[in-house]
């Protein structure tokens, strides 16, 4: 039996530790409803932490996703969550070894000049290590951890039980479709043959587009659950919070465009903009990394996008509800109209002036904390909403790459970069290119 086939043992480890936490969970929140509990959030979010500490898995993954949809989960267990993989240890080298030649064969060593024993970095599906090909060029390999699959049915598993708790105790936002939409995202990222063809797809959308890079792919060194790619060196965006507003401003100009040209143009957004997915080249290019969560939308989707910015530009309630209506939201009466937009001003407020501004005048954290509670409290009122499944993705990048804008405290005029991005938008033109695209790097149309 290789490491990638899970065993009897293994699985069901995994289901008792998740589900005794996340059990915990749904017992306490249960109690806080139906029984007039007091719920010490903070207090058992870090029991969590602690019960689930060290578990390779997509649970990180699934926490940075929820961190950004306003509501899905009590904050307290999302922030703990999000902590969980923070120093989650590598695989050790005999096990790394046996990967290797699972995924290459027994003789994968020698396929290489060199490769790095210690990873350069772990993340919540697998690890890179750095080698070197036979033709000298320098390589980053994404090896996945073992019975990933196992893992991630499971972590989901019990994120439906976990949501259909809170779900009962508080009706503001309906998870089904929050839920379908992270299993599917998630089910693809254990593909690392379709992560290539992403990749591919990247780079071929934003060639000869400024100051964003793309590694290649290695195909004769990639499998289904290995993918090596050029190395592409880069320092942290961090680094740069204090540089020159000249810089920061390049990389935050390069970031818009890595996000939304691709979007705009062919109708897909990489799904999972957080900090180690980007590093900043020596001269403020961008190198983009990471292309396990990629939506492509259908091109209605992207139209509705635009129409719902004109309609709250314009303060056009019936515009605002066929714009909804393209995202996928049902059933939208007048004051659900009117809870949606208070959101979506608040995510188009940096692109209805046309001045030179920073994103944090109107979407700073605490103002966007502000916004959400009062969204929650308005759709309580209204009786909830299901959010539709496109949504989810589009408003992780809109709210992430805020965050990164926010950190580098750039100065643009988002307005007319956003005017310039969608200056002669076609619906059918885009549906051609993405069609055209997608065919070329063999991927079928996710709508």
């Amino acid at each position: 039996m290789t490491d990638e086939q899970s065993t009897l043992q293994g699985r069901l480890a995994r289901y008792a530790r998740v589900g005794t936490a996340m059990g915990g969970i749904a017992a306490r929140v249960a109690g806080e409803r139906f029984l007039g509990m007091r719920l010490e959030r903070d207090a058992h979010a870090a029991e969590l932490r602690q019960a689930l500490g060290g578990l390779k898995g997509p649970l990180m993954k699934v926490a940075q996703i929820l961190s950004t949809i306003p509501d899905a989960l009590p904050q307290e267990y999302v922030q703990e969550l999000a902590q969980l993989q923070a120093d989650a240890p590598p695989m050790g080298w005999p096990f790394v070894k046996r990967r290797m030649a699972a995924e290459l064969g027994p003789d994968w060593q020698s396929k290489f000049q060199s490769f790095e024993k210690e990873a350069a970095s772990a993340a919540s599906l697998g690890q890179v290590h750095r080698a070197v090909a036979p033709d000298g060029t320098a390589l980053a390999c994404k090896l996945q951890y073992p019975d990933m699959q196992s893992a991630v049915e499971a972590d989901l598993k019990q994120l439906k039980l976990l949501f259909g708790v809170y779900a009962r105790y508080d009706k503001a936002i309906r998870t089904d479709q929050i839920h379908a939409e992270i299993g599917d995202r998630l089910r693809e990222e254990l593909d690392y043959a379709q992560e290539a063809k992403h990749m591919d797809l990247y780079a071929r959308m934003l060639d000869g587009v400024e100051g964003v890079h793309i590694p290649q792919v290695v195909p004769g060194l990639s499998t289904k659950r290995l993918l090596s790619m050029s190395w592409v060196e880069g320092r942290k965006i961090i680094a740069f919070k204090e540089a020159e507003l000249e810089v920061r401003n390049r990389i935050a100009m390069n970031m818009f465009r890595a996000w939304y040209v691709p979007f705009y143009c062919y109708g897909v957004i990489h799904g999972d903009p957080h900090l180690g997915n980007y590093t900043v080249r020596p001269d403020h290019d961008i190198n983009l990394l990471d292309f396990g969560c990629i939506r492509v939308f259908p091109p209605r989707f992207v139209h509705g996008v635009i129409e719902l910015y004109e309609a709250i530009r314009t303060d056009d309630e019936a515009r605002a509800v066929h714009a909804y209506e393209a995202w996928g939201f049902k059933n939208i009466s007048k004051q659900m109209v009117e809870v949606l937009n208070i959101w979506a001003k608040f995510v188009y407020a940096p692109i209805l002036e046309d001045r030179t501004r920073t994103i944090e005048e109107t979407n700073n954290g605490r103002y966007g904390q502000a916004t959400a509670a009062k969204v929650h409290m308005a759709l309580r009122e209204v009786g909830g909403v299901e959010i539709p499944r496109e949504f989810v993705f589009m408003d992780r990048a809109a709210i992430g790459l805020g965050s990164v804008f926010l950190h580098l405290k750039a100065e643009i005029n988002w307005y007319r970069q956003f005017h310039e991005l969608i200056a002669g938008f076609d619906v059918d033109a885009l549906s051609r290119r993405q069609a055209e695209a997608l065919a070329v790097v063999g991927l079928a149309a996710r709508h």
